[in-house]
């Protein structure tokens, strides 16, 4: 497996450890005392508030980012680049996604911003590898 590879896996685990992030004070609670609600987890997540709402929001954005993302990946080894450039802006990827979703619980909305734009970069560039 290519690191590439390695890193669509590790871009489709990032919206669920944002999920865990944006559900984490609701762990451990009765649902009745405000704990998680698995029964109804939507209205739950939309009553969130600070840094674990905005978890909630990079859990989406994270979702919303991988398809271009795989198809980058995908369409870069179909069209056989190298793959050294490949893995490079996979792993680029990855860590301007962490990155991202760092500032975005910071709440720091111009560089969240910023920080995007590189990812979408990264995906995009895969495409014009050659």
């Amino acid at each position: 497996m290519t690191l590439a590879n390695t890193c669509i896996i590790v871009a489709a685990l990032l919206p669920i450890v944002c999920a865990g992030l944006a559900k984490s004070r609701g762990f451990g609670k009765r649902r009745r005392d405000g704990g998680y609600d698995n029964h109804d987890p939507r209205s739950w997540m939309a009553g969130l508030q600070g840094w674990q709402a905005r978890a909630n929001a990079a859990q989406a954005n994270s979702f919303e980012a991988l398809p271009l993302f795989i198809a980058g990946v995908l369409a870069a080894q179909q069209m056989q680049a190298p793959q050294d450039r490949i893995d490079l802006l996979a792993a680029a990827f990855i860590g301007v996604r962490l990155v991202y979703i760092g500032v975005y619980l910071a709440d720091l909305a111009t560089l969240r911003s910023l920080i995007w734009a590189l990812g979408l970069a990264c995906s995009i560039g895969l495409f014009f590898l050659r």
